[in-house]
């Protein structure tokens, strides 16, 4: 980390000392004179902002735009231990008697969220500091093919992400932030050679899947290089003398200080690390595997589930769909068994029609428009900030699964919706109504733009944060299709069939490769086996659950607690349920562990009752 980038932090966190200095001075006094706890609200969002500034570019804070931080340093990671326990000690002092109800509901969030990421940086193989998508990260195997610091860096650089590139101040600040990149890499390779020493190494597959990401980075010619976008695309008020110097500056970085590390990175890679790389394919393989995977499962899950019961629940689901997705093939009227109708799916070429990949997201724009006009059915609040489609860039497409990434919180940045798209002749469409109802409207889009443009949450909870109430949330809006006018289509229903078919088996091979030792192969028969995805697409999610384990269980956990509130809810309320109220309940709060989503909903169920 960079002396400003320290510098940054500790300023950040000076709220944060004040407020705990003045708390153990007044620790005998009445509660009464504690700070409003709107105040530690405010001061945990700017240890956050400090302490993850991607995050706060991302929400709009500008201030941070010219750092990275050096996550997985020694140093930093003891700082954030630091601040996370004192929190901690802080929030102990407050009574749910001192505040609102929904003050008292924000209190528990932060409460889980510092003691959850306390427990991922005092753990031996994670650290909670990751600034991608509030994802944990491995210490000592901090590159990953997916969801990585170094692919995500690469997606600002282009300049068609969140990093702004509108003023000279704003490629002034990009070329600081990459200057403490170079400092992250270096760290990187060290971090690696570390867990060379003690065997905390990625699997080989993961590893192969990496070096090919980066010959784009070193091959390309300076005039073509991605992270020279933004100087082809300088905004039209900008004078001559600034276009001049900050083009110079952008091809002199390139050439001499980003190529040169990424021409290190790959030597390191391909001489030092992956002759070390591991066989294996899950935890189990490491050294504290096991302890480390149970808390991943309580960190993506927010529950106490074991591994063994997660194992189990993926299978009963996994059998139940395969249920509805035989009366779909009967429907069809295909004579053979449900294997052979999933390669016949995979196959048919009318559900393969597209000739450009313009044709993808104009599909996707024309399944926007057809279920628009039952929205205002099921909500009745909607987000300010616009939405678009994008392909996904070429330089991580290959193993890339379809993502959104939020707009700004002022709505004057859209949301965007990235699809891969590695072969527009293979590319099928069966199951694009589901997906766009997941990553869009009215789920990710919804859901993230919402939580950030409300202004009655504390700004901490206006970030992406817990994936089991994001993920969840996004998987139970696919379930919405037919009540949105969508799934006409028996072929759309049996995608979105066999997209809630694909987190089910999440909840087998995830366990599978990580609690009980399947190989990658075996993890791979299984999801061929059980649903319609195309082989290749299954490999690269299956080497995805390899490199990011506990993540995908989310999904699939959180839908079905969502799904068993709203069933409560009907059931109990009958005629006097309102589906937009509920949707209201479920999305006013913010991201909610699932222990207290459950008690907000049977709050508001008991106060429907006594109207």
């Amino acid at each position: 980390m960079t002396t400003s980038n320290v510098k940054k932090v500790f300023v950040a966190l000076i709220p944060v000392v004040f407020l705990l200095i003045s708390c153990k001075e007044n620790k005998n006094t009445p509660k009464t004179k504690l700070p409003p706890i709107d105040t530690v609200f405010e001061s945990y969002y700017d240890f956050k902002k400090g302490a993850n500034p991607i995050e706060a570019t991302k929400a709009g804070f500008n201030s941070y735009n010219d750092t990275i931080a050096n996550y997985i340093s020694d140093d930093y990671q003891e700082l954030l231990k630091e601040k996370y326990r004192g929190f901690l000690n802080e929030l102990n002092a407050y009574e749910e008697s001192m505040m609102t109800e929904a003050q008292w509901l924000s209190l528990r969030v932060m409460r889980w969220d510092c003691s959850i990421k306390l427990q991922g940086l005092e753990n031996e193989l994670v650290t909670m500091a990751s600034p991608i998508y509030d994802l944990p990260s491995f210490e000592l195997m901090p590159l990953l093919q997916i969801q990585s610091l170094h692919l995500y860096v690469a997606q600002l650089g282009s300049g068609g992400s969140v990093q702004p590139f509108k003023t000279v101040d704003d490629y002034d600040n990009w070329l600081n932030r990459l200057e403490d990149y170079m400092t992250f890499l270096d760290t990187c390779i060290e971090k690696m050679e570390e867990g060379i020493g003690e065997k905390v190494v990625l699997p080989k597959t993961i590893v192969l899947k990496m070096i090919p990401q980066l010959q784009e980075f070193i091959n390309a010619p300076i005039e073509q290089h991605l992270f020279a976008s933004p100087i082809r695309s300088f905004p039209e008020d900008f004078g001559e003398s600034d276009r001049a110097r900050i083009e110079k500056a952008y091809n002199d970085f390139v050439s001499s200080y980003l190529i040169p590390k990424y021409k290190t990175l790959d030597s390191f890679l391909n001489e030092t690390y992956l002759p070390a790389s591991r066989e294996t394919s899950g935890l189990l393989g490491l050294p504290k595997g096991k302890e480390t995977y149970d808390y991943l499962i309580k960190l993506h899950t927010t529950t106490n589930m074991t591994a063994n019961e997660i194992h189990e629940l993926g299978k009963s689901e996994v059998l139940r769909i395969l249920g509805e997705m035989e009366k779909v093939k009967n429907e069809i009227g295909f004579k053979g068994d449900l294997k052979a109708f999933f390669n016949h799916v995979r196959q048919r070429k009318d559900q393969m029609p597209f000739s450009k990949p313009e044709e993808v997201i104009d599909n996707f724009n024309n399944i926007q428009k057809r279920m628009e006009p039952k929205l205002s059915e099921l909500f009745d609040i909607k987000p300010k900030a616009g939405f678009e489609v994008r392909r996904t860039e070429a330089f991580r497409e290959a193993s890339a699964s379809a993502e959104y990434v939020p707009g700004s919180k002022d709505a004057t940045r859209s949301g965007t919706f990235y699809i891969p798209i590695p072969n527009i002749k293979t590319y099928n469409k069966f199951a694009d109504e589901a997906l766009f109802l997941h990553e869009a409207i009215p789920g990710h889009h919804f859901q993230l733009s919402l939580q950030q443009e409300n202004a009655k949450l504390p700004e901490f909870l206006h970030p992406e944060s817990m994936g089991v109430f994001v993920e969840g949330w996004a998987l139970y809006a696919e379930s919405l299709g037919k009540e949105l006018g969508l799934y006409e289509d028996p072929f759309q229903y049996f995608g979105m069939l066999s997209m809630e078919m694909h987190r089910a088996i999440r909840l087998v091979v995830d366990t599978g490769i990580h609690a009980k030792g399947w190989t990658r192969e075996e993890a791979i028969q299984y999801s061929l086996d059980n649903e319609a995805e195309s082989e290749e697409g299954i490999i690269a999610e299956i080497e995805r659950y390899m490199a990011t384990p506990g993540q995908a269980l989310s999904y699939k956990v959180g839908q079905l607690k969502i799904r068993e509130l709203r069933t409560k809810a009907e059931n109990v309320l009958g005629d006097a349920f309102d589906i937009k109220e509920f949707h209201n309940q479920v999305l006013n709060s913010g991201s909610l562990a699932l222990v207290l989503l459950e008690e907000k909903i049977d709050g508001w169920i008991a106060s429907q009752l006594e109207k």
